[in-house]
C-alpha cells in the first residue's frame, strides 16, 4: 500500500508529501483538461469549474484503470495563472485525503494546448492488489 514519507529538517508542505512510497501496480494518467465528455469547455474563464472538471475526468481515468483519487501517489500541476492557485487548493483539498497527500510538482506555464484551459493535472497512481485480477 502506501506510506507518507515526511523526511527530518524538510520544509512544512501544504497539501502534498515530500515523498510516497508503495507495493502494487501502477498507473499513470496523463494530464487531463476542462473538457466534458463531448469535447466541451467546462468553466470558461472560471478556475475553479475547471479544476472540478479536470479532477472528475481523472477520478473517471483512474476508476477505469481500477484506482482511484485516494491511490494517487503523485500528481503534477499545470496552471497559467498562479492567481488561481487558491481556486486548485479549494478543489484538491476537498477531493482528496488532506491526511494522506500525494507528491505533487506545480508549475506554472505560459500556456497549455487550447488558450482557453486554466489547468492540466497528470498522476501517478496505485492500482490495488485486489484490482488487478
Amino acid at each position: 500500500m502506501r506510506h507518507i514519507v515526511r523526511p527530518e529538517g524538510s520544509p512544512p508542505v501544504n497539501g502534498y508529501s515530500h515523498a510516497v512510497t508503495f507495493t502494487g501496480t501502477m498507473v499513470a494518467v496523463s494530464g487531463q483538461v476542462p473538457l466534458d465528455g463531448d469535447g466541451r469547455l467546462v468553466g470558461e474563464n472560471d478556475a475553479e469549474a475547471q479544476v472540478r472538471q479536470v479532477y472528475a475526468n481523472l477520478a473517471t481515468a483512474l476508476a477505469t484503470a481500477g484506482s482511484g483519487l485516494e491511490h494517487v501517489v503523485k500528481l503534477t500541476v499545470y496552471l497559467t495563472d498562479l492567481a488561481d492557485l487558491p481556486a486548485f487548493r479549494r478543489v484538491r483539498d476537498e477531493l482528496q485525503d488532506p491526511e494522506h497527500p500525494p507528491a505533487s510538482s506545480l508549475v506554472q506555464v505560459s500556456g497549455l494546448v487550447s488558450p482557453d484551459f486554466r489547468v492540466e493535472v497528470e498522476a501517478l497512481a496505485v492500482v490495488p492488489g485486489d484490482a488487478n485480477g
